[in-house]
């Protein structure tokens, strides 16, 4: 029987600091990647020892992010437990933000170095041509509420829907590649301090 997780949703503080680690962020993207995988193939992928790949392994199966497959005669292999994973924090709960904002700190530092790589070896990779217009780095500066804004992130989470079933390599079509979306959505920081203060009560009013 085919394998269809559903999707991971949770606030939980402790959940998300079980991830919270690049070597753990690598793995799940490898087992998303791959689909399942033993200790052994996450340890040679990722350059790390066997006993060092398995305890990772483990802290994730036990915070619920990935599980056992069905074994290859002597060989455990694991895989994910979801498709995906929303683990947008409670925002009642400042243990559970504080520990969403340092998972994303970390994604976004991995990605940024991912990027920079990449732009730093294009020029040797890209000299046909075909694929410079898909290569884009782009920034903007708009103004809007959180309600417009909580919109434009949910756009962003759907943007890729279109390609979901190419997870399975007999839909891609010829001369598909891996691709990869980094984006990010933020009101200003200075903005919402100023927000708080311009809030606050003043103490030099009249009695």
């Amino acid at each position: 029987m085919a394998h269809d997780p559903p999707q991971m949703q949770t606030s939980d503080p402790a959940v998300m600091r079980a991830l919270a680690h690049p070597l753990r962020i690598e793995i799940m993207e490898a087992m998303d990647e791959l689909g399942e995988a033993t200790a052994s193939e996450i340890a040679e992928r990722l350059d790390q020892s066997v006993a060092n790949a398995s305890f990772h392994l483990r802290l994730l199966a036990s915070a619920g992010f990935i599980e056992r497959a069905e074994p290859r005669g002597r060989e455990k292999p694991w895989r994910s437990k979801h498709r995906g994973r929303n683990l947008r924090p409670d925002p009642d709960d400042p243990s559970s933000i504080a520990e969403s904002s340092e998972l994303g700190a970390l994604v976004v530092q991995r990605e940024a170095a991912r990027m920079a790589a990449f732009l730093r070896a294009a020029p040797a990779h890209l000299r046909s041509g075909e694929w410079i217009p898909a290569v884009t780095v782009s920034t903007a500066t708009f103004w809007a509420t959180a309600e417009e804004m909580a919109e434009v992130a949910q756009e962003l989470a759907t943007l890729l829907d279109r390609f979901e079933d190419r997870r399975d390599p007999a839909n891609r079509p010829e001369g598909a590649v891996k691709g990869r979306l980094f984006s990010t959505l933020n009101p200003d920081l200075d903005e919402l301090i100023q927000g708080a203060d311009d809030s606050e009560p003043s103490d030099d009013g009249a009695s």
